[in-house]
């Protein structure tokens, strides 16, 4: 069969008869009526299920008083952006082997971040929004941060530039994320994995639209509002509260090694994998190791570090560590016992700006308050949804 009869596969269609029909409020009922088409039909269109023939296009414009290309055009492919480059370029890579990125509009910048820095196994199921077309100040691949790239799309600008970026450690905003494209099919989420410290400073910088946080104030037992006050000092920022979790000790299966706490860190058989420095975990295990008088060094692997609650639970669970910190849920997710030592609360901290600016962001914030989300989240294990959603503006906090 010859190129020009191919059916256009429905991935290169931009669809947006669900949005045009619900911003004139129609159900589908009442469209499929007034086209002369099955509700089925409606349903299936929205759903990216089936493609309208021409005079069902046609039928539907006219039943919402628009053009067909209002409804239904191809998406655009090819077209070439500039941006900024966050995060180091994958290694050893020839020097013209595409590289995998995914793109982003935060604020009034473009950023660019490799698909590679999501770890070994996002790497294979996030899809890239396109690939990395000049390396001009690049001899042997290796650029400045915030160096400026260009970029080959391989997705419409307006999907693209209408993602949203987390940087945190929660992996449950995947799943929020989930959520959130079943309630707008357009909008993306892709968290960047990176510690509490690690996270506020990308979001001052701009390379983000959601810091998630959990920093427990050694003082006062308050969590992240003090952390903030200090390193956010005068911004206009919103704290959303997204849930409570358990933070503790992760130990093998059966715990074999005996341990029941922080103290046991220090035994000369116990070996233990630890946060990278500025992570909500790390923080917490120095505060109970000065606690209980034990210096660092005498903590076997305290310098080995792994840079997800997931990653952590995964060098226990293959018997590479005895112990380490972590959230019940990675702990149970991989079948591992868990010694709780404190609830924390994590927060997402986004710039109010960005609010009135990313329609995505109110959906998300919708998505995590709604009680499908919080009942599954909850069945993760460790989770405390009763706050969810709570907002706190930093400047009145």
């Amino acid at each position: 069969m010859g190129e020009k009869n191919k059916a256009e596969p429905a991935s290169n269609i931009e669809n947006r008869l669900r949005s045009l029909r619900t911003a004139k409020g129609f159900s589908q009922g009442a469209l499929a009526s007034m086209a002369g088409i099955t509700r089925q039909a409606i349903y299936a269109i929205e759903a990216n299920q089936y493609l309208p023939t021409t005079a069902v296009a046609l039928r539907l414009a006219g039943a919402l008083n628009c053009r067909v290309e209002d409804l239904f055009s191809l998406v655009a492919g090819g077209e070439i952006i500039e941006g900024d480059l966050i995060g180091p370029l994958p290694s050893g890579l020839a020097d013209h082997t595409p590289v995998r990125v995914k793109v982003a509009r935060v604020g009034e910048r473009i950023v660019v971040r490799p698909v590679a820095t999501l770890g070994e196994m996002l790497n294979f199921t996030v899809a890239a929004d396109g690939l990395l077309t000049s390396f001009s100040e690049s001899p042997g691949r290796t650029l400045r941060p915030g160096a400026p790239v260009q970029v080959r799309l391989l997705r419409d600008r307006r999907i693209v530039e209408g993602g949203i970026v987390v940087a945190g450690c929660d992996p449950a905003i995947f799943l929020a994320g989930e959520y959130l494209r079943r309630r707008q099919d357009r909008t993306t989420v892709v968290e960047w994995t990176m510690g509490s410290a690690a996270a506020v400073e990308a979001l001052k910088r701009g390379e983000v639209h959601v810091a998630g946080l959990h920093v427990v104030d050694a003082r006062s037992g308050e969590s992240n509002l003090p952390y903030l006050r200090r390193h956010l000092r005068g911004q206009d920022v919103k704290v959303i509260t997204f849930a409570s979790w358990e933070q503790g000790l992760m130990v093998r299966h059966g715990n074999p090694k005996g341990i029941r706490g922080v103290a046991d860190l220090a035994r000369k058989d116990v070996t233990l994998v630890n946060r990278e420095e500025g992570a909500g975990a790390r923080m917490l295990l120095d505060q109970k190791l000065t606690a209980s008088g034990i210096q660092p060094s005498k903590v076997k692997g305290y310098q080995r570090v792994a840079n997800s609650h997931l990653e952590v639970a995964r060098l226990i669970a293959e018997g590479q560590a005895d112990a380490g910190m972590g959230v019940r849920s990675a702990a149970r997710l991989l079948g591992l016992n868990f010694i709780p030592l404190q609830e924390e609360r994590y927060d997402l901290v986004i710039p109010t700006p960005y609010l009135a600016a990313h329609p995505g962001l109110s959906a998300l914030l919708d998505t995590i308050v709604s009680r499908p989300f919080r009942t599954e989240i909850e069945a993760l294990g460790g989770y405390d949804t009763r706050e969810t959603g709570k907002i706190q503006d930093l400047r009145h906090a």
